[in-house]
């Protein structure tokens, strides 16, 4: 049998490994932490458990595949639950969006705030479900080697005015402002900003409108734990708390994959799911195209970092549903701060995640498990001392949330911690602490993102959210379908 080594257990090289370990080749995973997920890491403290995230579980049938390519079927091993709403929108006026697929619903919260816009919305989700079919439906897996395959793919790009920004192509078909952000934020969950960010990502909208947004029961992490399962079933081979300290290379080739443990194996081919930069400047640090791809890299511009809060309170809070955006008082302005003027504005907006509400298990009886999350500028913008930043933005957040939802949140607290940027950093070897690797610009996708497979180095493979198509688990997951496709096919 032919071997291959993945570098990281994140989502991303975990479904690349369980797709090689399918196809017959003997795959080895080996991870740095002690447990795997990478971004989809998580805690368990006083009785809690906090995932690290991602938390929005998107197009079911991509996961379900990586069983189905054995015979097997996923919910052997993971438990999925439907979220309703999806989200609930609100604005610091007291305004509420319940988003969903319930097209009756959604239409009747669209009329609640702008009639007028309910037939202008009928506009966006058929231009959606365009950009759906075309960029994620055709192109979502399929890697993009060289430039040929990026004018092939133009014509497409062009009908659907790729050029043109998410924001910009809502606000083409709703006129109110709330509204306009109620369908143009999606791109922030994958590192993007919606005021830049190509108009190809509206087709976020259709993914979950047709297939619905799901939690994994037990947390993120139990997702994480099912593919460990169905690696490890397959007969895969895991090395855990073992970071990997260097790619070995001869010539056009990668040979051996080496650990801080002194622990040294020959491979067939390797794939990193690490990121990029730290693969091309840490890990083949002896290989000269690999500099210069490093330098290379650095110049591209990367998506912003996230501040955590993970916390645990007394009393359960059925009135929260399990996500919700709390809009600030600015919209385009603090984008601007956070992607253009690396500043750390006094205002923000909120992710707030309360599991709980739809699966009790994520905290002792009678409390409930929540994090509250903000994008932040990463390091390269913002070079700010966040062991010192940190509590104060912690505090902030918590003020915030407990001015709009949970009065006296701070004498209910059982247990609370931050994750800041340099943990991105440091935890995860992330360039900058960005917590999407490269930002999701039109300049910076497909051909123009990372290669699924190096150019010059012939058996190193990507993996993961630098790569086509980019960031969020149905990106990721993609990725390793493209990715998967190539070794399989180079390694017969």
């Amino acid at each position: 049998m032919k071997r291959a080594c993945v570098i990281g257990a994140g989502i991303g090289g975990l479904a690349l490994a369980i797709r090689l370990q399918s196809g017959g080749v003997a795959t080895t995973l080996v991870e740095a932490r002690d447990k795997p997920g990478g971004r989809a890491y998580y805690w368990e403290r006083d009785g809690f458990t906090f995932d690290a995230g991602p938390t929005v579980i998107t197009d079911p049938p991509c996961l379900q595949e990586l069983w189905q390519l054995s015979g097997n079927d996923m919910a052997r091993d993971v438990e999925l639950m439907p979220v309703m709403p999806f989200y609930r929108l609100n604005w610091p006026d007291g305004t509420n969006f319940d988003y969903s697929n319930d097209e009756a619903g959604l239409r009747a919260e669209i009329a609640k705030i702008s009639p007028r816009d309910v037939t202008g919305y009928d506009d966006f989700l058929e231009y959606s479900a365009g950009v759906f079919e075309e960029g994620y439906v055709k192109l979502g897996a399929v890697p993009f080697l060289d430039f040929a395959s990026m004018i092939k793919a133009a014509p497409a790009l062009a009908k659907y005015q790729a050029w043109r920004s998410v924001y910009s192509m809502v606000s083409k078909f709703v006129s109110n402002e709330k509204l306009r952000e109620a369908f143009s934020f999606h791109t922030l969950l994958v590192g993007g900003n919606p005021m830049s960010t190509s108009a190809i990502y509206a087709l976020i909208h259709k993914l979950e409108k047709d297939g619905g947004v799901w939690w994994a029961k037990g947390g993120t992490n139990r997702l994480i734990a099912g593919m460990v399962t169905h690696f490890q079933r397959l007969g895969g081979d895991v090395r855990m708390g073992d970071a990997v300290t260097k790619i070995h290379s001869l010539g056009s080739n990668v040979t051996a994959v080496e650990t801080r443990s002194g622990w040294k194996e020959n491979f067939d081919a390797v794939a990193s799911n690490g990121d990029i930069v730290h693969t091309y400047k840490d890990l083949l640090a002896d290989n000269g195209h690999a500099q210069r791809r490093a330098k290379s890299l650095k110049r591209k511009r990367f998506s912003p970092s996230l501040f955590v809060v993970h916390f645990g309170v007394e009393g359960s809070w059925p009135g929260i549903p399990h996500h919700m955006i709390l809009f600030g008082p600015r919209y385009k302005g603090l984008l601007d701060d956070i992607y253009h003027h690396g500043v750390l504005p006094q205002d923000f907006s909120i992710y707030l995640h309360h599991p709980t509400v739809t699966d009790p298990s994520m905290a002792p009886e009678g409390m409930s498990t929540f994090y509250a999350l903000v994008p932040v500028a990463n390091m390269g913008k913002l070079p700010v001392d966040w062991a010192e930043v940190g509590p104060m933005l912690e505090k902030r957040i918590l003020d915030e949330v407990g001015r709009r939802l949970i009065p006296d949140i701070h004498q209910r607290i059982v247990t609370k911690f931050h994750y800041a940027p340099s943990n991105f950093a440091t935890d995860l070897s992330a360039h900058l602490g960005s917590a999407f690797s490269l930002e999701p610009l039109l300049t910076q996708s497909a051909y123009f993102r990372a290669h699924n497979r190096d150019d010059a180095i012939r058996n190193l493979y990507l993996v993961g959210a630098g790569t086509h198509p980019g960031a969020g688990i149905p990106g990721v997951v993609g990725s390793a379908k493209a990715t998967a496709k190539l070794m399989l096919e180079d390694l017969a």
